[in-house]
């Protein structure tokens, strides 16, 4: 990463100065100024290692070496974005067991704000929604102690732990004066990334939680299973439930996306160098046989989730219902730094959609907006703002900033996006803003 680093600041500085100056004189500045950064760098790397000196000889006790150096780059990645971070050997080995589908824990996905861990959402039918966990639910202390100075990694890997085994947590909540206390018993989560059912016979519903590994295969077992218990003369079309999936794999975003489409680009990446900008097309072909779709999303649909309903949405392939999506629209690549030394998950792009659109802080906002009605109990007790309220996130790339509504699953009779999903595949007039041309389409 230093020598990319390098290549690029001195192609900037170059460019720049031929604006002024141009031939030998001009190669001349351009390789002085080269010169000049590399010696600034050579003198921050002095000042740490005067300052990690200091700290070893003169503070009140003896320092851990290793904990210094953690703490070091934690606070270096910390000055990027709140997506960056840093993962020691366990957190590495935390970090695959999650994509693989299955580990011991609460069942929560989370993010770092303001020195705090933020629920972004519980997963379906763990633990902590069980017990009443809610996105934007701010957590405090982990069996008594402050979360305020850990990373988050340590909080992971604090609220993580053998199955039967019982952890406590307090919980800030809008809207209630006093912190919470949620007590929890562990169990080993197993993730299953999609669940199906039929309605009335007519419509596939398909919910798709998270993307791991799992997810594409539980994908086309849900069709396969749908299209035999309802004659396609019969299939109305599918709704692909994505609220409140947080995202995940890239790979699987492409491999769901492709499932709908015949071809053409489901998203490109775009960062500083060319090893990150691609473009990503679909490949298979549509296993629904071009069956009508709707996308059910909102302010927790986050990442994956969101390139999935960009694709399917500027290809003409569904239309999109709910409320705007999170906006986490940048690219992490995971980065192994050797045996024992764990690795850096590290922003490297941002998502695009296929019509050319930045996902990030922006999200996708829905072909028809229906907000969800909140219990009068379960008001002002969850919020979920998006990747623009975070503090350091990426720019939205000149795109407009909108914030998300939060979401609480309701039940499906009085689930408002959902019924309107089913009412436009029966062909029932669902809102006079829905779409009836593709005045956003790609070409397929």
């Amino acid at each position: 990463m230093r020598r990319n680093f390098a290549f690029l600041l001195g192609t900037v500085t170059g460019a720049c100065l031929t604006l002024l100056v141009t031939g030998p004189q001009g190669a001349s500045l351009v390789a002085a100024a080269k010169a000049a950064a590399r010696s600034d760098a050579y003198t921050q790397l002095n000042l740490f290692g005067n300052v990690f000196e200091r700290i070893k000889t003169s503070y009140v006790e003896k320092p851990d070496d290793s904990k210094l150096m953690e703490g070091a780059i934690n606070g270096m990645i910390s000055a990027l974005d709140p997506h960056s971070r840093y993962m020691n050997e366990k957190g590495w080995s935390d970090m695959q067991e999650t994509t693989h589908g299955e580990f011991g824990g609460l069942g929560i996905e989370v993010t770092m704000e303001d020195g705090l861990v933020k629920v972004v959402t519980p997963i379906d039918e763990t633990p902590a929604a069980k017990a009443g966990i809610l996105s934007g639910d701010v957590i405090t202390q982990i069996d008594d102690e402050q979360i305020q100075g850990m990373t988050l990694e340590q909080a992971v890997s604090r609220m993580k732990g053998p199955a039967n085994s019982k952890i406590r947590l307090k919980v800030a909540r809008k809207g209630s004066a006093a912190p919470i206390d949620i007590a929890i018993v562990r169990e080993i989560i197993r993730v299953r990334p999609v669940r199906y059912k039929t309605d009335s016979g007519d419509i596939g519903y398909i919910r798709i939680t998270r993307f791991n590994e799992q997810t594409t295969d539980g994908l086309k077992k849900a069709i396969a299973s749908i299209s035999k218990e309802i004659p396609a003369d019969k299939l109305a079309g599918y709704v692909i439930d994505l609220r409140n999936n947080p995202g995940g794999l890239l790979d699987q975003a492409v491999s769901v996306s492709s499932a709908f489409m015949t071809r053409g680009e489901v998203v490109s990446t775009r960062g500083r160098t060319s090893e990150e900008t691609q473009r990503f097309t679909a490949r298979g072909g549509d296993i629904t046989k071009g069956k009508p779709l709707v996308v059910l999303i909102n302010g927790g649909s986050a990442s994956a989730s969101e390139i999935v309903a960009g694709a399917l949405r500027d290809h003409k392939r569904a239309t999109l219902i709910g409320t705007r999506t999170f906006g986490k629209g940048s690219v992490q690549t995971i980065i192994p730094l050797g045996a024992g030394n764990g690795a850096l998950a590290l922003t490297t792009a941002r998502y695009f959609t296929p019509s050319g659109r930045s996902i990030q802080a922006q999200g996708i906002a829905p072909d028809v907006e229906v907000l969800q009605e909140v219990p009068d109990e379960l008001k002002n007790r969850s919020e979920l703002k998006g990747e623009a309220s975070m503090r350091g996130h990426l720019a939205a790339d000149g795109a407009e900033q909108a914030g998300s509504q939060a979401w609480v699953p309701p039940n499906d009779k009085d689930d408002k996006a959902l019924n309107a999903a089913f009412n436009l595949l029966r062909g029932v007039t669902v809102n006079a803003n829905a779409p009836t041309a593709a005045k956003r389409a790609v070409p397929n």
